[in-house]
């Protein structure tokens, strides 16, 4: 543990400089942004072809295997200390020959169905970028916003020029879909390079593994997890194997790792944005962006946002684009004028443990900075709840028999499953007295832990799996059925494969979503009402709580009190919601197998700040993102992945 140890020490030493030193020289590819690379292109001193090469030499040093696999990539894994890799790209958008020429492995290829990969009509991503500097040296002009910015696109999305896999060694006819998710064809309109396939959780699962891609790596301390499906997306951003990427998130998989990875990540309203394209699109499944910059991320945005036909929750966000642009919001450095709730459900350190203290500290002065940048703050102080009145309020009443289920000793019901009483007369005593809500073992129902889908909500999983396959058309892998019987998956003692879990989803035999639909409005009315009452604009909290843990052996789960691996319950109901780096834990904490909490080896593990708004309020969370990250510079990129001599 010495290197690591020795990084920790030139970490913390370079902290106060390391912003300062970006742009001492010319064009640098780490850390640039999408204004410093247009400014790099029309002045001459960079073309697509040369920035796509420079994050090419990154990727050739950085990205390789990062974990013992001695029975190759579907056997057991082990983590590696200091491993200098992170196996966050599994497939480059080149063809054989500057494949082969550049020194990848022929896994890493565009197509494995298509080898001779020959069609005039894909360029590959170098072909694609001398073509902008055709373009350009003709014109003078940039294409479009995003002309030459460099992309990783999360495995589980639609590219025609790329094997779309949803990170599984599934046999596919043709690994290649028939076309682009409608964002992938507007980004390359705009002029984005797609150079590559990021690795994922296999099916958005909830390990850092595919049978296909392998085990990526957090690259703060390659030991620990990176966090959630899109981890690939984080971590090839983070360590400047690309400028940004397409991320995905149902229920934490764009928030945890991009604090994890230190980068920034909006899960955007689920209406804003098309899924089109998605292996398992559906109700809250989000298509956002990760970059280093509140900026990058507002220009993507831009680019991307809007009605599509090829998916009817699209239609919602007619006329309900702003006025300006996105990036017109990222110019905000005062907070005069804000309201700003702070969420101390998530924040209450009597419900958590020693492992969450610095976290929560960090994210405290987070908060103390919106204040000095003028917004003002509806903080209901330590040990308080911001949406406790509204929950109490409203949750009986518009969740009902998912609420009642949960009480059984205030809701009887008979075997046969009907009402012992009146129950409708108990909720509305509930709903003129709210100190009638019932507790559970662990207290009142709070924003924390309302949810759930309701008994005999089943048969979405399966239904979204066999539309995308309809939808594709592919003559081998037709149907979920055809996905895990056709297909190679990893054998780990540790780290269990996904094939269980699609059987699983392929016995349902009914499509019930009722449950999750009233569990979302119930939500919704909670957050608007609360909202409204205390005429918020925007509430912050931590992304998470808990810093990375080590991804194998996995260690116990964690108990009731340090929960929040990453908070979703409010922004997995259609809210936006941004992560923006807060800063840095020096003091970690993980579980041995017994399950008890030991101090780690020196760390320095990210931390992150959620800035969550109204549906389709995008731009407060860009306004207050940007004024915060523009005041903090907290972003520092992982010191094992340094500049290339």
């Amino acid at each position: 543990m010495l290197v690591r140890s020795l990084l920790l020490l030139l970490f913390l030493a370079t902290l106060p400089t390391a912003a300062a030193a970006h742009g001492r020289r010319g064009f640098q590819v780490e850390e640039a942004t999408i204004s410093d690379i247009h400014r790099a292109i029309v002045t001459r001193q960079l073309t697509a072809t040369r920035l796509v090469q420079l994050y090419l030499e990154r990727i050739q040093a950085y990205n390789g295997t990062c974990v013992d696999q001695p029975m190759g990539i579907l056997g057991p894994v082990t983590m590696i200390p200091d491993a200098g890799k992170v196996n966050a790209i599994i497939s480059l958008n080149l063809r054989p020959k500057a494949r082969a020429a550049w020194g990848f492995d022929a896994r890493m290829a565009r197509s494995q169905t298509d080898l001779v990969d020959a069609d005039p009509d894909m360029p590959d991503a170098l072909e694609t970028a001398a073509e902008l500097d055709r373009r350009f040296a003709r014109t003078g002009r940039l294409v479009g916003p995003l002309h030459g910015v460099v992309f990783a696109i999360k495995d589980q999305y639609d590219t025609f020029d790329m094997r779309t896999t949803s990170g599984a060694d599934a046999f596919y006819a043709n690994d290649r879909p028939p076309d682009d998710a409608t964002f992938i064809a507007r980004l390359r309109a705009a002029g984005a390079i797609i150079l590559a396939k990021a690795n994922m959780d296999e099916y958005a699962g909830g390990d850092a593994r595919s049978s296909y891609g392998g085990t990526g790596c957090n690259p703060y301390d390659t030991i620990r997890d990176p966090g959630g499906s899109s981890g690939g997306s984080a971590v090839s951003v983070s360590t400047n194997l690309v400028t940004c990427a397409i991320a995905e998130e149902t229920g934490g998989s764009i928030v945890k790792p991009a604090r994890w990875s230190s980068v920034v990540g909006l899960v955007p309203t689920r209406e804003l944005v098309s899924a089109d394209g998605m292996i398992q699109r559906g109700i809250n499944t989000r298509v956002g962006p990760m970059c280093r910059t509140v900026e990058d991320i507002a220009r993507v945005l831009d680019v991307y946002a809007g009605y599509d036909p090829k998916d009817e929750l699209t239609a919602f966000s007619r006329n309900r684009l702003p006025e300006q642009p996105y990036q017109a919001y990222t110019g905000k450095r005062s907070l005069k004028g804000y309201r700003i709730g702070v969420v101390r459900e998530y924040m209450d350190r009597a419900d958590f443990t020693v492992a969450d203290a610095e976290s929560l500290d960090l994210v405290d002065r987070s908060i103390a900075k919106l204040k000095q940048l003028g917004a003002t703050l509806v903080d209901p102080g330590e040990g308080g709840a911001l949406f406790q009145e509204c929950v109490d309020q409203y949750i009986p009443k518009w969740q009902n028999q998912q609420f009642m289920r949960g009480f059984a000793s205030v809701f009887p019901f008979d075997s046969s499953g009907q009402p012992i009483g009146d129950h409708t007369t108990t909720l509305l005593d509930m709903y003129f007295d709210p100190s009638l809500v019932p507790h559970t073992a662990t207290g009142r129902p709070s924003i924390r832990n309302v949810g759930g889908t309701g008994s005999g909500d089943t048969g979405d999983g399966k239904y979204n799996f066999n539309f995308y396959f309809r939808q594709r058309g592919d003559a081998a892998i037709a149907s979920l059925t055809d996905a895990y019987t056709r297909a190679n998956f990893w054998t780990d003692p540790v780290l269990a494969n996904r094939k269980s879990s699609l059987e699983s989803t392929d016995r349902q035999r009914t499509l019930a979503t009722a449950g999750a639909l009233q569990t979302r409005f119930a939500i919704q009315t909670v957050v608007y009402d609360c909202f409204a009452k205390l005429d918020l604009d925007a509430v912050v909290y931590p992304s998470g709580n808990i810093p990375p843990g080590i991804l194998t052996p996995n260690p116990p789960e964690p108990t009731v009190n340090d929960r929040g691996l990453n908070w979703t319950t409010i922004s997995s109901r259609g809210f936006p919601a941004m992560t923006v780096p807060a800063g840095y834990t020096s003091i970690v904490y993980d579980r041995d197998l017994d399950g008890q909490l030991l101090p780690a080896e020196p760390a320095v593990l990210p931390v992150g700040l959620d800035v969550l708004a109204l549906p389709f309020n995008e731009p407060k969370v860009f306004a207050i993102a940007s004024a915060y990250q523009a005041a903090t510079h907290h972003r520092m990129p992982p010191p094992e992945f340094p500049p290339l001599d």
